[in-house]
C-alpha cells in the first residue's frame, strides 16, 4: 500500500488532512494520544525501575529503550498492517485520519491565540492560567512580556514538532510514518527530561526524536527564514543555535526569532529556579501581537510546504506524461 502512494496522492492526502485538523481541531473526547499517554505512563511505571536512585545504570537506559519500543513500535506496524488489508479507498481515507489525528495546526492557533487575546484585554490573571497550559516554566508571577515571549516560543517550536515533523514523515511513509513520528515526539515530550527520574530511562526516547526530526527541524528553520526576515534568520540560525542544548529546537527557534525579529530566550523561571537561556533572534521583546504574527508565520509556513509538495509532484507528473 505504501509503495502506491505516489506524490501527488500524498499531496492531495496531505491537502485533506490539513482541511480536516482546520475545520474539527482536536477531538474532544477519544483522542487516540490521550490513550497513548496512559499506556506511556503504565510502561514508564513498571520498567523505570530506578527512578530517582543512585542503583540507576546501563540497564535503565536497555529499559527506556524497550518501553519506547513496545510503545510506539506495535501500533505503527499494526497500523501499516491494517493499511495493506483495506481496500484501497478505505486505506487512503485512514492515511488521511491518521494525518489528521497526528497534526495539531488547529491545536497551536486554539491554544497560542487566547493567550494573546487576554493579554491585549489586559486579563493577566487569564493569561498567565492560559500559558502554563503550553509551557513548564512558572507562570504565576510572569510579567506581560513573560507570557509574550512564551508564547511566541512554544509555536514556533511547536510549529515544528506538532506540524512540520509530522508532514515530513507522512510525505516519508504515509500514515504510518505520521504516526510514528508523532508517538515518538510525544514520548519525548513525557521522557525526555533531564531529571534524575527520566535522565537514562527517557534518554532513548529523546535521542530517537532527535533523529527523527533532525530533517524536518532544518526545513521548518529554513521556510521560517524564507517567509520572514531571511538575513537575519539565517544569521541567528547560524551563531544561535549551536548554543541550544536541543539539536533541534535551536534552529527552529532561532530562526523563527530571527524571520519575526524578536529577542527571545532568556531568562526563565522553572521550578522555582530562574534558568538563564541562551539568547534566540534579535530585535524588539515579544508583544501579544507578536503571537499572532508566529501564528501567521506558522500557517504561512504550512501553505508553503502544501503549495511546494504540490508543485513538485505537478512537475514530475508533467515530466513523465
Amino acid at each position: 500500500m505504501l509503495s502506491q502512494l505516489s506524490l501527488p496522492l500524498l499531496a492531495a492526502l496531505m491537502a485533506l488532512g490539513l482541511v480536516l485538523d482546520l475545520m474539527l481541531g482536536e477531538t474532544r473526547r477519544w483522542h487516540p494520544l490521550v490513550g497513548f499517554g496512559r499506556l506511556a505512563n503504565w510502561l514508564e511505571a513498571r520498567l523505570n525501575l530506578h527512578p530517582e536512585s543512585a542503583q540507576a545504570g546501563a540497564k535503565d537506559l536497555l529499559r527506556g529503550l524497550l518501553a519506547w519500543a513496545l510503545a510506539v513500535l506495535p501500533l505503527t506496524l499494526a497500523t501499516a498492517w491494517l493499511l495493506a488489508q483495506l481496500p484501497w479507498t478505505l486505506a487512503l481515507l485512514l492515511h488521511a485520519l491518521l494525518l489528521y489525528f497526528c497534526i495539531g495546526l488547529r491545536s497551536l492557533r486554539d491554544h497560542c491565540l487566547p493567550i494573546a487575546r487576554a493579554l491585549l484585554a489586559g486579563d493577566l490573571a487569564r493569561a498567565r492560567t492560559l500559558t502554563s497550559y503550553i509551557v513548564s516554566r512558572d507562570t504565576e508571577n510572569a510579567e506581560p512580556s513573560d507570557l509574550a515571549k512564551a508564547g511566541v516560543e512554544s509555536m514556533l517550536e511547536n510549529g515544528n514538532d506538532a506540524v512540520f515533523g509530522t508532514l515530513f514523515w507522512f510525505l516519508m511513509a504515509g500514515g504510518p510514518g505520521a504516526l510514528l513520528f508523532r508517538l515518538s515526539n510525544t514520548l519525548d515530550a513525557m521522557w525526555g527530561y533531564r531529571t534524575p527520574r527520566f535522565l537514562l530511562f527517557g534518554r532513548p526516547a529523546a535521542r530517537i526524536d532527535d533523529v527523527l526530526n533532525w530533517v524536518p527541524a532544518r526545513l521548518t528553520a529554513f521556510s521560517y527564514a524564507l517567509l520572514g526576515n531571511w538575513r537575519l534568520a539565517r544569521q541567528c540560525w547560524r551563531t544561535q543555535a549551536p548554543a541550544w542544548s536541543s539539536p533541534n529546537a535551536g534552529p527552529v527557534m532561532s530562526a523563527g526569532a530571527g524571520a519575526l525579529e524578536l529577542q527571545l530566550g532568556g531568562a526563565a523561571i522553572y521550578d522555582g529556579e530562574v534558568e538563564h537561556r541562551p539568547p534566540l533572534g534579535s530585535g524588539a521583546e515579544a508583544t501579544a501581537r507578536d503571537i499572532v504574527r508566529a501564528w501567521k508565520l506558522v500557517a504561512k509556513t504550512a501553505a508553503l510546504w502544501l503549495t511546494a509538495v504540490v508543485l513538485i509532484a505537478t512537475i514530475l507528473e508533467l515530466l513523465h506524461a
